[in-house]
């Protein structure tokens, strides 16, 4: 694999499980034991009821795009070659809530309300990060 030139993610010990798992390809979330909150972004505590007992759990990684921006300019060298592209927040089906980019797709024709589902962009030997694309009909 080349060198990676964008910034990566710094992998903390209770998000270590996401990132195996986004390198393997598979969205998972962190999941409260005690009020069953799911989580997103991973923490030490549940920011539903500040239980620490949380576990992980399988998500679909189909979503909704909710807004989105097309970014043409103004961003760190490394980015300068993706331009343009799309930074989206998307809605998960089970109510988690993401930043993530859009790919596979030209940047006019991404729309809110657009059905999306995970992908992976391989960055490194460890690290993959999640993205949506345009959902398969």
């Amino acid at each position: 694999m080349s060198e990676y030139a964008k910034p990566l993610p710094v992998i903390q010990p209770w998000s270590k499980k996401f990132w195996e798992a986004a390198h393997q390809h598979k969205l998972i979330m962190q999941k409260c034991n005690d009020c069953g909150k799911l989580v997103f972004y991973p923490r030490k505590f549940c920011p539903g009821c500040w239980s620490a007992n949380l576990g992980w759990t399988d998500v679909s990684g189909k979503a909704k795009v909710r807004t989105f921006t097309i970014t043409v300019a103004g961003v760190e060298q490394a980015f300068m070659p993706d331009l343009p592209y799309v930074l989206a927040i998307v809605d998960l089906e089970e109510g988690i809530r993401m930043m993530t980019n859009i790919v596979d797709c030209k940047s006019e024709d991404v729309k809110i309300g657009m059905d999306v589902e995970i992908a992976f962009r391989d960055c490194t030997d460890e690290i993959s990060l999640p993205v949506f694309r345009p959902a398969k009909q």
